[in-house]
């Protein structure tokens, strides 16, 4: 026993907990008054584990960079009734729409009839220019014709003097008996030469009579052909006349008509303009009452479609990027902007931070992925800050906030739209995805066929959760 080892501190040994050193309880009360020892140690300890339990309880702890309103039952009706007159002037908004469009429309038929009209009047008077040529030729052609008439028939009358002559002539020789010619001529060859030049005489102006009389009866013919064409010239002329004149007065009747839809247009078109912007500022209350914080799917689905009702994106898209982006605001980013944003984009984070009174050490930004060398995305819809700084102004003017905040859910459900909107989602929403994501190089295989397809499968679902709370 001597050989054991002893302890070299005393208090390494316990007795059931307890010191060596410690006086033994007296197994009996000698004294005439009763001790009463307080444990000092327990009521520390319990004290401790009672004031955590109360701080675990009655205590709360807030992200510096994520507000969330509390619920207040005036803001809530406020939005409510905001909410109901937005749709209201939504309604209005799309029934001016329709009717613009049927103005449009029928301008635009108007102007056709119109424009066929105007061709038609030109034809017309090209018609009726034809026409008055044509009189005008078959003018002088009669003129023409009745000069040759003229010609003829004095032709005509010089012949029939020259016939009465020579008829008399014959006359007065038929009186005289042959002898007598015979007498004249002593030679019988000149007595036969002058028989037979009176007979040839005689033949020849026969035949001229008939052939000048043939002459004018065919000029005669032919004037009175051209007399004939004239008149049907100058009824056709009357009748294109006619034509034109009716052609005016429906050219001025569609000018008219058009002139009246033109105003009416306007007139919608006015206050078409004035209802969106009344819509416009009751969507911008509606944001600022929402405010920002965690986000059910229901919440999110108000911001969307504010959201898509200032931009014309599809809700349900804009939903499926930021659920791709951020899960509706809940990972906004593990990382430092020290650490993981380029040095570029660090200068305007300060500049944001300063403006919205945060401090840039108690922000998470995205950390970089295999995608880039980089990270540095801010908020529910990772932006990066000079992406976000191009789309401030646009974003202020829908939410109405001052400067715009990338870490609050209206301004990042709108900035999302308004970035998808000029990505051309309206004409292919994979390929707009695709571009949020990658930016310039969207086209590769990644962008479009993984990132894009996912987003817009993603839509396809949630377009199933938007009816179920519409219904």
């Amino acid at each position: 026993m001597q050989n054991l080892l002893k302890p070299k501190v005393l208090e390494d040994i316990k007795i059931r907990g307890q010191s060596v050193y410690r006086e033994p309880t007296p197994l009996l009360n000698l004294g005439y008054r009763k001790r009463y020892e307080l444990p000092f140690a327990k009521l520390i300890k319990v004290f401790f584990i009672t004031f955590a339990i109360l701080s675990l309880i009655f205590g709360s702890v807030t992200a510096p960079t994520r507000p969330t309103l509390a619920a207040n039952p005036t803001s809530d009706e406020e939005r409510k009734n905001l909410e109901n007159q937005l749709r209201d002037l939504e309604n209005q908004i799309s029934q001016y729409e329709s009717q613009i469009l049927s103005y449009q429309k029928q301008g635009k038929s108007l102007k056709n009839e119109v424009a066929k009209l105007n061709n038609k009047i030109s034809k017309l008077n090209l018609q009726i220019k034809a026409i008055n040529l044509t009189l005008a030729d078959l003018d002088r052609k009669i003129g023409e014709t009745q000069g040759k008439i003229e010609v003829t028939e004095n032709n005509i009358d010089s012949n029939k003097q020259v016939l009465a002559s020579l008829l008399r002539n014959l006359y007065e020789n038929e009186q005289v008996s042959l002898i007598e010619v015979f007498l004249k001529n002593p030679r019988l060859s000149d007595f036969f030469s002058d028989l037979n030049n009176i007979i040839l005489l005689q033949g020849n102006v026969r035949e001229t009579i008939v052939k000048i009389t043939d002459f004018r009866d065919q000029l005669t013919e032919e004037k009175t052909q051209l007399a004939l064409a004239r008149t049907d010239a100058v009824t056709i002329r009357a009748y294109q006349a006619a034509q034109k004149s009716e052609t005016d007065a429906v050219r001025k009747e569609k000018n008219d008509l058009l002139a009246i839809t033109k105003g009416q247009e306007s007139k919608y078109q006015a206050i078409l303009k004035q209802t969106k912007e009344t819509a416009a500022q009751i969507r911008s209350r509606i944001f600022e009452l929402l405010g920002g914080g965690e986000l059910s799917f229901a919440e999110a689905y108000e911001y969307a479609k504010l959201a898509g009702g200032a931009t014309g994106v599809r809700p349900a898209l804009i939903l499926a990027v930021l659920d791709r982006e951020s899960a509706l605001g809940r990972n906004v980013g593990r990382c430092s902007y020290k650490t993981a944003m380029s040095p570029s984009n660090q200068k305007i984070f300060l500049e944001i931070t300063q403006a919205l009174n945060i401090n840039p050490d108690s922000v998470n930004i995205s950390c970089p992925n295999a995608d880039g060398v980089y990270g540095g995305a801010m908020g529910p819809a990772q932006f990066i800050p000079s992406t976000w700084r191009l789309y401030e102004g646009a974003i202020t003017k829908i939410t109405g906030r001052t400067p715009a905040n990338p870490w609050n859910n209206a301004d990042a459900f709108v900035a999302a739209a308004l970035y998808l909107r000029d990505a051309g989602a309206a004409q292919n929403e994979r390929n707009a995805a695709a571009k949020y994501y990658c930016g310039t190089r969207w086209n590769r295989y990644t962008c479009t066929s993984v990132y894009g397809r996912k987003v817009v499968e993603q839509a396809a679902r949630f377009e199933e959760d938007i009816r179920a709370i519409l219904s």
